[in-house]
């Protein structure tokens, strides 16, 4: 039996803050960004250092926003355009957002040597609860994107008392079959590195199309000085552990779980919905894989998600 998700449609009823101008919201948000660029701090963990960019000082009794991005892109390029829209400004002006790289994809990231042994996607979960001490953050919403959600998703596992919610976008908690193995093998052989990545972050659709964007992407992860540290995230989250997600092994937090249209994550992100026995549960699909092209849908989706 084929399940399919449904669209959800979400309209503004009424402003975040009624009774401001526009302009006078424009000029605080402005503000606000102008002011706050992001505290970057190197938190040790058990299984190396984590770059973490903080955010804002929000109201302490509320949980810490926390990110991860995806594989090719560091926390800037995969968040920065979604949390500088004047929507996302208002959702997360009382919160704290804490933006956390994956070891060795922070720019200006050092080289890792030739056989450096990099950590696995169990490893990099396991370093979250030292942000979380060294913060002092009780709880966390995580927002994740493909590798980074498959990492929260982990977290949230083994930690469920520290989420109090997640949105994972392109999220796939399974590990590769054989016939993803073989056919990522022969990708290998005939594709360059930025090309597998971009067959990751977009659907064969955007790819067939080579828009503007995919070229944007494709010159910065070519180009990238810390090209090998990307391969070696990119070899991680390759290797990854099925979750083993189910009715009895499921998360306890209410999840949001954004997938793009015809995306290679799809039938995972169904899979997850189904097997979901949470009170509170969500799901958006996008017309687009890749979360840039849809942010302000996105937005509305977290708004709503969030206020719950």
């Amino acid at each position: 039996m084929t399940t399919e998700m449904q669209e959800i449609a979400i309209t503004e009823e009424k402003p975040l803050l009624p009774g401001q101008s526009d302009t006078v919201k424009d000029a605080e948000i402005a503000a606000r960004i102008l002011l706050d660029q992001g505290q970057e701090h190197c938190v040790e963990t058990s299984h190396g250092v984590l770059h973490v960019t903080v955010h804002g000082a929000g109201n302490v009794r509320r949980p810490a926003i926390l990110t991860f991005h995806d594989v090719g892109m560091d926390s800037k390029s995969c968040f920065s355009t979604l949390f500088k829209f004047e929507e996302m400004q208002e959702i997360v002006k009382n919160f704290t957002v804490v933006h956390v790289d994956a070891p060795g994809q922070e720019d200006g990231a050092a080289i890792y040597p030739a056989g450096y042994q990099y950590a696995t996607m169990d490893q990099i979960s396991d370093m979250l609860p030292a942000v979380l001490q060294y913060f002092n953050f009780r709880t966390i919403i995580g927002v994740g994107v493909g590798a980074g959600a498959y990492i929260l998703s982990k977290f949230t596992l083994t930690n469920p008392e520290a989420v109090e919610g997640l949105v994972l976008i392109n999220v796939d908690t399974n590990a590769r079959g054989w016939m993803d193995w073989a056919a990522q093998k022969l990708s290998n052989l005939t594709s360059s590195l930025s090309d597998q990545i971009l067959s990751h972050l977009f659907s064969q659709e955007e790819m067939s199309a080579n828009t503007e964007l995919i070229q944007t992407h494709r010159e910065r992860i070519s180009k990238a000085p810390n090209l090998i540290n990307i391969e070696l995230f990119w070899k991680s989250y390759q290797g990854r552990r099925d979750l083993n997600i189910e009715r009895n092994n499921t998360f306890k937090c209410p999840v949001m779980l954004v997938v793009g249209d015809q995306a290679p994550y799809e039938e995972a992100a169904v899979s997850l919905y189904i097997s979901q026995s949470v009170k509170k549960s969500n799901k958006q699909q996008q017309q687009q894989n890749h979360l840039s092209t849809e942010t302000h849908r996105v937005i509305l989706t977290a708004r709503l998600f969030l206020s719950t």
